[in-house]
């Protein structure tokens, strides 16, 4: 708690770690690139196979959310999110991991109390806000629309 005349905040500075924050950015950029690159090859190959535009998007998407919950019950998805940090949070993938991660965490307390009550404990009010937001936004256009 920082009280007048405390030289707290200083002691913190001069002993705290300093981020190696070109170094974290660099890393960040190179792994969301990487699953970026990814996805766009994935979207040419379901091209390729003679899928539609559309159909190739929505391949692209469960492919990347069935691999990211795949990747984060083996355990790979955390070593890669300490290396790249920020770089993991493309939205599909982050969103995947948090829903994953809770049904991990959860395995132990049984498949109905467990997984079942607990898999949205993160993913739950991005869906509920997320949600509301949209819906928030549809009556604001609505409404300009009308009056204009």
């Amino acid at each position: 708690m920082d009280t007048p005349g405390s030289d707290y905040p200083k002691y913190v500075r001069k002993h705290a770690k300093r981020s190696p924050l070109a170094r974290d950015c660099a890393r960040a950029f190179l792994v969301g690139g990487t699953i970026c690159a990814a996805a766009e090859g994935l979207l040419a190959a379901y091209r390729a196979l003679g899928a539609s535009e559309e159909d190739a998007g929505l391949l692209v998407s469960v492919t990347l959310i069935v691999l990211t919950a795949l990747c984060t019950g083996i355990g790979v998805f955390d070593r890669l999110a300490r290396f790249a940090g920020a770089g993991t949070l493309v939205p599909i993938t982050g969103f995947a991991n948090a829903v994953a991660s809770c049904a991990v965490d959860a395995k132990s307390e049984g498949w109905i109390l467990g997984v079942g009550a607990k898999i949205f404990a993160v993913a739950g009010p991005v869906i509920v806000y997320g949600t509301a937001a949209g819906v928030a936004w549809g009556i604001l256009y609505r409404l300009i629309r009308v009056f204009q």
